[in-house]
This record gives C-alpha cells, sequence and structure tokens, in this order.
C-alpha cells in the first residue's frame, strides 16, 4: 500500500499549483493522515445532526455523553499538539455541540418519564 500513497503523492507534487504547495506539503495537509482523519470524522458529526430528527425516547444518554466528552477532550489535545490541527480542533467541537443538545433532549426525556411514574405512583 505504501507505494501506491507514495505515487498519489508523487503525482500530486507536480499537479497542485505553486500557491497550493505550503498546504498540500504542511504536516497536517492533504499529503498526511492528520488531515484525513478529522476530515472523515466530519461523517460521525453529521450523523450527530441526523440524530437531531430522531424521537428523543430514541436517543442514548450514555452515548451523547461519551461523544461530547471525546469531543471536548480531542478538541483541546488538537490545540495542544504540533502542528496545530484546527480541523481536527473544529470537527470535535462541533460533534460535541450537536451531542450536547442530543443529550440535553434525552436528558430531559428521561426527567419526563421519572416525573410522569412519580406523579402516577403518589396517585395510586
Amino acid at each position: 500500500m505504501s507505494f501506491v500513497y507514495r505515487a498519489i503523492c508523487k503525482t500530486g507534487d507536480k499537479l497542485v499549483p505553486q500557491k497550493y504547495q505550503a498546504f498540500w506539503n504542511h504536516p497536517a495537509g492533504p499529503k498526511y493522515i492528520h488531515f484525513w482523519a478529522p476530515t472523515v470524522k466530519w461523517c460521525l458529526s453529521l450523523a450527530g445532526l441526523g440524530n437531531m430528527m430522531l424521537p428523543e425516547e430514541r436517543l442514548s444518554l450514555n452515548q451523547s455523553l461519551s461523544l461530547v466528552l471525546t469531543g471536548c477532550i480531542w478538541a483541546r489535545y488538537s490545540v495542544v499538539i504540533t502542528p496545530i490541527n484546527y480541523n481536527l480542533m473544529t470537527v470535535n467541537l462541533f460533534m460535541s455541540i450537536v451531542n450536547g443538545v442530543n443529550l440535553f433532549r434525552a436528558a430531559r426525556y428521561q426527567y419526563k418519564i421519572k416525573n410522569a411514574e412519580t406523579a402516577i405512583e403518589k396517585k395510586e
């Protein structure tokens, strides 16, 4: 596989215009995994947007909480590492925000359910 990667990079070195060479050769640029991992991770963040359309009873508190926390941790990490990876920071902040909304929706639903159950128990 590494020969395929080297061939693509060698072709890209010739095809990328001079004004984009700095981006192409940057350690967080498209020649390296530090670019592609966060770029593909946007699919996970967009899936969180899709979860906003789900009814509240189908949302998972644990899943939403874990995605919020990992998003915050990785967003912080992305500005500590060298080179600073703004794509990684942005995707993780977005993932934290989107799943924070889903976490709030799921928690609000669980709270309503518990209040309804206690109200029924008090009537009996």
